[in-house]
């Protein structure tokens, strides 16, 4: 029996796993690196072990540091979580090797999957249905669109899709590089792009005995750089004889490699109904939540008693009702999806079960991945689940980075996810209708700027005259506020119509059109987040003067967020001409590569990133300016 668990991960999938050991009775240790080491998890763990250093390659990537901890920590079993190390066989065998029980498949079947070159090899000898692989090197214009993959890894790193042949040896060395950041291993290959696919999956459960359980499917298609968004279970729209051939070929890969323990195996469906093996992720997924919801499971448990060597019962639980889970990033949609960092002051989703990697004061970095927490909403319709989810979403208060919040909900209400016309383009359509500002804003940036003088008043004392004076003005963002507050009430310019029915510093309720609505407001610093029952704002307040020093040269590229500098343009020197959209400069942050393109089309007059630079956001990396060719000279 196992009786004290170390996972070998970190924030919120750590977190989730030590829930179930506390239900079973099971002792629980955490390894943390130095910046996680205030993190919920680390504090959630019966014991704790530091692995100095920040970068995953130093820390969470370091097997035999971790079971060193292992041992040090008198823990009898290692859960790999996901990413990392989860689907290292390496790492599973020394976990076995120390004498430690491994909460995972036989090292032997991770090592079949690894590879997903070879995955693929052992799944056609299996009968399983697949896309045929494609030589970058011997690529032609027929075989365009191709998509390129890490072999050995997944969540969307090293992945491109490649639509021209003149950019297809560049992005195999992007994506390279970035495969060899995320998973110690560069190999990458290259299959065919099926536009407008669909991303099934069907989760796994097989015990030493000879069972192997198929828990129906999952549709994960909503994505963004080929990373999960939003998640359901099960897969809307799919004909039963489908389903029945997924779950089949499913069970056929497990039983190839003989597996044992949680697994997921993924598919591509094109718009002919026509099913493709992906990859078997040899490990628990994200999503696993809407499967346990669906089928009333722990999975983690389950694997917990498979690793003790319990059998499985012959059959699994019937399924009921539906599951949807959405993935609350801290990045920006609108501005290429980037990663953003601060201090989260705030993360409360009501009326939802939320798995959760940050509690209120941390601090999102830039080493890991963006993902705060994930909300899931079971209900017995498909329906009710997707619209209790959006709901939920936009009544939560998150207060810090920039998230997706916003995002999720129009995604959720979006008349193709309600219908369930989902495909993996789905962002590359709507992504601007989904990002437009809220046409409340300004209703908004008025609340603030009343609470702000609610609170000053509390300070100072006044804010009510009974006389004519000259309006207040304050600054959020692109909306100048002008107002008065006087015996008859609100005078704001801009608002005619608007009447102010109680004014507190953290709570304001105007009557907008005849219709009264209370706006949230809470500051830290110069960030204000107003929440209301329809949609919440993040507005920045903007100072009565500016500082001269604060002023930033047009043309400036800056660092959109904190990151190593992997990589300048061939040949990008000051004085180079340069063209607006042309990649200049790559981040790496969070695991992921971002390029820096040009703001518009002029002269680099400054170069202040040498690859391995390490940079803080808001960071000046360049300088173009507008520089016209010279014209030629004139006669006299």
């Amino acid at each position: 029996m196992i009786q004290s668990v170390l996972v070998a991960n970190r924030a919120e999938i750590a977190s989730r796993v030590f829930r179930t050991c506390r239900d079973l009775g099971i002792s629980t240790v955490a390894v943390h690196s130095d910046p996680d080491a205030p993190l919920p998890y680390v504090q959630e763990a019966d014991a704790a072990v530091r692995l100095p250093g920040a970068a995953p390659a130093e820390t969470y990537l370091r097997g035999e540091l971790i079971v060193k901890a292992a041992l040090a920590a008198g823990a009898d079993a290692v859960h790999p979580g996901y990413g990392f190390l989860s689907e290292s066989a390496g790492f599973a065998q020394a976990v076995i090797d120390a004498g430690l029980t491994w909460i995972g498949p036989p090292p032997a079947a991770i090592e079949a999957m690894a590879s997903k070159t070879r995955a693929k090899q052992l799944m056609a000898a299996a009968g399983v249905p697949l896309l045929a692989p494609v030589d970058p090197a011997r690529a032609t214009d027929a075989d365009l669109p191709l998509l390129l993959k890490a072999a050995a890894g997944g969540g969307g790193r090293g992945m491109r899709v490649v639509r021209e042949l003149k950019v297809l040896e560049e992005e195999v060395a992007a994506a390279s590089a970035e495969a060899r950041s995320a998973f110690g291993d560069g190999e990458v290959f290259a299959e065919p792009y099926v536009e407008r696919g669909r991303h099934v999956e069907v989760q796994i459960m097989a015990d030493a005995h000879g069972t192997v359980w198929a828990l129906g499917t999952r549709d994960c298609s909503l994505q963004r750089r080929h990373q999960k968004v939003i998640e359901e279970a099960p897969a809307p729209g799919l004909p039963e004889s489908l389903r029945t051939r997924l779950r089949t070929a499913a069970v056929a890969a497990a039983r190839a490699v003989s597996y044992r323990g949680a697994g997921t195996v993924e598919f591509l469906v094109d718009g002919e109904g026509r099913a493709y093996f992906l990859e078997m992720n040899t490990r628990l997924q994200v999503e696993h939540p809407v499967t346990e919801a669906v089928f009333g499971v722990d999975l983690v448990a389950l694997q917990l008693q498979v690793a003790e060597g319990t059998a499985l019962p012959a059959e699994p639980p019937e399924p009921r009702g539906h599951a949807v889970e959405a993935r609350l990033y801290a990045e920006d949609p609108a501005g290429g999806w980037t990663p953003q960092t601060g201090v989260l002051h705030r993360l409360d989703v009501p009326g939802v079960r939320l798995d959760r990697g940050y509690g209120d004061g941390d601090t999102v970095g830039v080493h890991y991945d963006a993902m705060l927490a994930k909300a899931v909403v079971h209900a017995p319709t498909r329906a009710a689940a997707v619209r209790g989810l959006a709901r939920a979403l936009e009544l939560a208060r998150v207060h810090g980075p920039k998230t997706n919040r916003d995002l999720l909900v129009r995604s959720l209400r979006h008349p193709d996810f309600t219908s369930g016309r989902l495909d993996t383009g789905f962002y590359d359509r709507h992504l601007g209708a989904l990002t437009e500002p809220h046409p409340a804003e300004a209703h908004a940036a008025l609340a603030a700027a009343l609470a702000d003088a609610a609170a000053r008043a509390s300070r100072f004392g006044g804010g009510w005259r009974n006389l004519p004076s000259q309006p207040q003005t304050k600054r959020y963002g692109d909306h100048e506020i002008r107002y008065r507050l006087t015996r008859r009430g609100l005078l704001a310019e801009d608002f005619p119509d608007v009447r102010l029915q109680a004014c507190a510093p953290d709570r304001v309720r105007l009557e907008v059109d005849g219709v009264a609505r209370d706006f949230l407001v809470a500051r830290h610093g110069d960030q204000v987040y107003v929440d209301t029952a329809t949609g919440s704002y993040t507005l920045t307040a903007h100072p009565r003067f500016t500082d001269p020093s604060e002023l930033i040269a047009p043309g400036s590229l800056l660092a959109p967020m904190p990151g190593v500098v992997v990589r300048v343009a061939d040949g990008l020197a000051e004085g180079a001409r340069v063209t607006a959209g042309q990649p200049l400069i790559w981040l790496e942050a969070m695991k992921m590569t971002h390029p820096i393109t040009a703001p518009a089309s002029g002269t680099l007059t400054a170069l202040h990133a040498d690859p391995g630079r390490q940079v803080e956001v808001g960071a000046l990396l360049a300088v173009v300016q507008d520089a016209p060719e010279a014209q030629e000279d004139q006669p006299s």
